[in-house]
């Protein structure tokens, strides 16, 4: 750790592993509820476990991200962070909204739209947090002494998904309305500026972990800047044709989304093409691990389940199914998920001083959490397929046709177990690590 100020990450990065455990529990209160065990059913609701399911994800994965400025920043600035303090408050904030947001679920207090389930009366302090870090992060790079491509990526992919928010902050009387604005934020956040805070955070990996030249590097991320804008903006229309608007953004969505795999696959090649470069013999094979593993798994996951999911040929009968449920799972594990669990791996040691680097825990975490998910991928697709034959072909009853695909997720559940206990060896070694302190040194080159 060469500022002390970057401990500051290590809080974010636990309270998204205490997040990610929950949202886990929730996954199989619903996977349990769709094979017949639904026993809390009185207490929590199925819609209420999808929309707590859904919204940990969004929060742990963004507490995540935060952790990931607040340990890159400082480091690519050359300088501490401006004020750690407001940093622990930004982060109490956080906290405040997402356990605010969750116990309002469960008495329904508020119910939100889909997917953006926060509700408005908390929309205000997602603001003023989300300021307030962006405030810290700008003035540190402001004030720092260099300002990278990487930092400058990072940065701009913060910057966006904050702005992108306030379209589904506004009230709309019509539904189609509303939801083309929430699209905005959902779509574009996931399949747009997100993937620019994945570039940069990949980029600081890359050259930490691979020894390959600064610029080398970087400039690859302009390459996937410039497709992660063209495919990831139009493609937002494969959605509105199912809200009621011309027919012409479905075409437009399906060419552009058809694009989007060329960003993920730009991110995979870059990455094992710069590892394949790399001279420098990193000890941390876990971080390494991690770093290429959401490369490759997230062209699968994003760009190719993505692509045979929103092709308007296809598109037209998975929308809306259980096929949108294997995309979005591995989309989100790939390109998001293990991103945050690769800046962690490389992050703690540095942090702690305790470099407990290849251990036999943590691969088996790696292999046994990326097993399990791809697992859950495959039975949310063949449940998936089933569904949309019976439904949309057979014009079976929604509710016939689930407890027909019911056995899938009996499958679900196995692999879920298996996702499950490599994501608690993971966790695990994350507090074995202990806490950060002030002593730890990173004794690598300044690269």
């Amino acid at each position: 750790m060469k500022y002390k100020s970057q401990k500051v990450a290590y809080w974010f990065f636990a309270f998204s592993m205490l997040l990610l455990v929950l949202q886990i529990t929730y996954g199989f209160i619903m996977g349990f509820a769709r094979i017949g065990f639904d026993g809390l059913h009185e207490f929590i609701p199925f819609n209420t476990a999808r929309a707590v399911h859904t919204n940990l994800l969004v929060v742990w994965l963004l507490s995540g991200f935060m952790g990931a400025a607040y340990y890159i920043i400082p480091e690519e600035a050359q300088r501490e962070l401006v004020s750690v303090k407001w940093a622990y408050v930004q982060l109490i904030s956080l906290a405040v909204v997402g356990v605010a947001a969750i116990i309002g679920y469960h008495f329904n207090w508020w119910e939100g739209r889909k997917f953006l389930e926060i509700p408005r009366q908390l929309d205000y302090l997602v603001v003023a947090n989300v300021l307030l870090f962006l405030g810290i992060i700008l003035a540190t790079l402001y004030k720092g002494k260099r300002k990278t491509t990487t930092a400058l990526v990072l940065t701009m992919g913060l910057v966006f998904a904050a702005l992108l928010y306030i379209p589904g902050m506004l009230p709309f009387d019509s539904q189609v309305t509303d939801s083309f604005f929430r699209w905005w934020v959902v779509h574009l956040w996931v399949e747009g500026v997100w993937e620019l805070i994945m570039g940069g955070i990949l980029s600081f990996l890359l050259i930490k972990l691979t020894g390959v030249d600064r610029e080398v590097i970087e400039k690859w991320l302009y390459v996937i800047v410039g497709l992660t804008f063209l495919s990831g903006i139009l493609g937002t229309g494969h959605h509105y044709y199912y809200i009621g608007v011309n027919k012409i953004w479905l075409i437009v969505g399906g060419i552009f989304s058809a694009l989007e795999p060329l960003a993920f696959l730009a991110m995979a090649l870059f990455a094992v093409n710069m590892y394949r470069k790399g001279e420098k013999k990193h000890p941390n094979k876990i971080a390494l691990f991690w770093t290429l593993g959401s490369a490759i798994v997230s062209f699968v996951g994003a760009g190719l389940l993505g692509f045979a999911h929103t092709l308007p040929q296809t598109n037209l009968y998975t929308h809306g199914t259980l096929v949108t449920a294997m995309h979005a799972h591995l989309a989100f594990w790939g390109a998001y998920a293990m991103i945050v669990l690769a800046i962690i791996s490389y992050a703690l040691p540095n942090m702690t001083g305790r470099k407990f680097y290849d251990s036999p825990v943590g691969r088996a975490a790696f292999w046994m959490s990326n097993v399990g998910m791809v697992g859950m991928t495959v039975a949310f697709g063949v449940a998936g397929v089933a569904q949309v034959y019976l439904e949309r072909k057979f014009k079976m009853d929604f509710m016939e046709v689930q407890a027909e695909v019911s056995i899938h997720f009996v499958v679900l559940i196995l692999c879920a177990t298996l996702f499950a206990t490599g994501i608690g060896m993971y966790i695990w070694e994350f507090y074995k690590h202990g806490l950060p302190t002030d002593d730890a040194l990173d004794l690598e080159s300044d690269l």
